[in-house]
């Protein structure tokens, strides 16, 4: 919130709290939905590119006898596991203050990125994996590159496993507050964020911010938690229609 020197607010500047952080009747949760977009929109873009260019050369390029592909493949295994606060405490150090991005939409989804990355790729790699080696095989055979290869054959058989795995490592993105509320994720806004730059809340904090409020009025307002759910429950029904319309069966 940026301040005159008299402590007045300066114009333009939209405020971070008010009457209708007081005011239960005027409360709403549109900048926290508008900012969960953002969030896990700029996530996706950001993480999902990387999982499958990292998969792919893991299971395609890497030679398993060396040791760096091997420190690779255990450090993504022991990622997944380290708990989501961790990498908030990261981002906080490195992404938001090592670099400068600030409480930013940007710092969010980077953050959260970092988070669901060892699961896209492992989910990336289950899906090519179990594509089987007759066709890797049988495609150079007639003439093809590696490259064409995976690109032509590999992995359209292995996109409905991939599609799955990343909707639901999103999904568990779209439910984070820990890491989020180390950032300094605001928990009341009287705005949309509109770029990457911009301050942002998102549902999950919201819903804390309203839960904690001493005033016993705030409390119904949770009852947005819902929306959350039906997000969720969304992109989970996506994840399974697009493994049953597109899956093989080999």
């Amino acid at each position: 919130m940026a301040l005159r020197p008299d402590g007045g607010l300066r114009a333009g500047v939209p405020r971070a709290s008010g009457e209708r952080q007081r005011d239960p009747t005027q409360a709403g949760a549109q900048s926290a939905i508008t900012g969960t977009i953002w969030v896990i929109a700029f996530t996706a873009l950001y993480c999902l590119p990387v999982g499958f260019l990292t998969a792919i050369y893991l299971e395609e390029y890497a030679d398993r006898h060396r040791w760096y592909n091997r420190a690779i493949e255990i450090n993504i295994q022991n990622l997944a596991a380290v708990p989501s606060i961790v990498y908030g405490i990261l981002g906080l150090g490195i992404i938001s203050r090592g670099l400068g991005f600030g409480q930013t939409v940007l710092t969010a989804s980077l953050t959260l990125s970092l988070l669901v990355l060892p699961t896209v790729i492992i989910a990336a790699r289950e899906a090519i994996r179990a594509v089987p080696q007759s066709i890797r095989e049988a495609s150079p055979a007639l003439g093809a590159t590696q490259w064409q290869t995976i690109w032509r054959q590999v992995l359209p058989a292995a996109v409905p496993g991939m599609a799955t795995g990343d909707i639901l490592a999103l999904s568990r993105a779209i439910g984070e507050a820990a890491p989020l509320l180390l950032l300094g994720g605001l928990t009341f806004i009287t705005f949309n964020p509109t770029s990457l730059d911009s301050a942002y809340t998102v549902l999950p904090i919201q819903i804390f911010n309203w839960i904690s409020q001493s005033r016993a009025e705030f409390a119904p307002l949770a009852a947005a938690i819902v929306i959350l759910l039906v997000i969720l429950l969304a992109m989970n029904s996506l994840a399974i229609w697009l493994r049953n319309r597109y899956s093989r069966r080999w």
